[in-house]
């Protein structure tokens, strides 16, 4: 049987993944002392690698796919197809950056100010490519952790991940310049991609997990309706689309379907309610395919 190899990220993000993956119909069962998870698909066989060395193992076929982050890509250098981008992190859902900071009364102003000074970061190939771009030299040495704490005294710089900025401003140091902005991203081997059976598990996978994240944050509406009522009702619909309108049994009435956001059905179904609506029912999404 062909199977399909694929790379979980081990870390901040093996739990949400596993969870990603049950909302598409894949049940992922992580053991604390095997780097081989479970799936309830024999085509399929699961790795739990770090994220940071992700794009490497699946750019050299050891894995057909994978997720990491548009930061590790970059990082590594490597040569990969970028299936689909799923903005997902272990908390938030916004992009994170990897920016030049230095401490807030430090005279560096911009890249060219870096010339012959220290800067300590985990993405050492990022930095230094970014030096190069402004052909500056400088020293960059690779952070074992704790980075935000090293200037002054370690370093003059450092190039850190963040995503509102809050640790930088609270280790008073500043932001001088954003290296690069990465989310989630599935990736594939390339001559896996050019493998029928495995470019269509690897698309039928990328339209799953995609199909979840729409549908976050997302419920579905049922609700009876009169007609004479129908143009005040969807007037007060937020929709996706425009809402599904079907006919009931009983003349002058009709069944609305939709999809609102859902953090405004409290205050939307009191005014549906009120504008004429009857037989409300909320649902929730697992999916929405676009």
């Amino acid at each position: 049987m062909s199977k399909l190899s694929l790379g979980i990220p081990k870390g901040s993000l093996e739990v949400t993944t596993a969870e990603m993956f049950a909302k598409a119909g894949y049940k992922i069962q992580i053991s604390s002392r095997s780097y081989y998870p479970t799936i309830d698909d024999p085509e399929i066989e699961c790795m739990l690698i770090r994220a940071q060395e992700m794009s490497r193992y699946v750019e050299e076929g050891v894995l057909d796919c994978g997720l990491t982050g548009k930061d590790w890509i970059v990082e590594n250098g490597s040569d990969v197809a970028e299936v689909a981008e799923l903005v997902y992190g272990k908390v938030g859902r916004k992009p994170l950056r990897w920016v030049l900071a230095v401490p807030e009364d430090s005279p560096i102003k911009g890249p060219k100010d870096l010339e012959g000074k220290r800067i300590a970061t985990e993405v050492v190939g990022m930095t230094k490519r970014y030096l190069e771009k402004h052909n500056v030299k400088a020293s960059v040495e690779f952070s074992w952790g704790a980075t935000e704490v090293k200037p002054p005294r370690l370093a003059d710089a450092i190039v850190e991940i963040t995503e509102t900025g809050s640790s930088i401003k609270a280790n008073k140091l500043r932001i001088v310049d954003t290296l690069c902005e990465s989310t989630t991203r599935f990736i594939a081997n390339k001559a896996a991609m050019k493998d029928g059976f495995k470019k269509a598990k690897i698309e039928k996978l990328a339209l799953l997990l995609k199909a979840v994240l729409a549908a976050e944050g997302k419920v579905g509406l049922m609700l009876n309706v009169q007609k004479k009522n129908l143009d005040k009702i969807i007037g007060k619909l937020p929709a996706l689309e425009r809402p599904t309108i079907s006919p009931l049994a009983e003349d002058g009435w009709c069944a609305l379907n939709t999809i609102v956001d859902e953090y405004v059905v409290r205050d939307l179904i009191p005014e549906l309610k009120a504008a004429g609506a009857s037989g409300i029912v909320e649902y929730p999404l697992n999916k929405i395919v676009e």
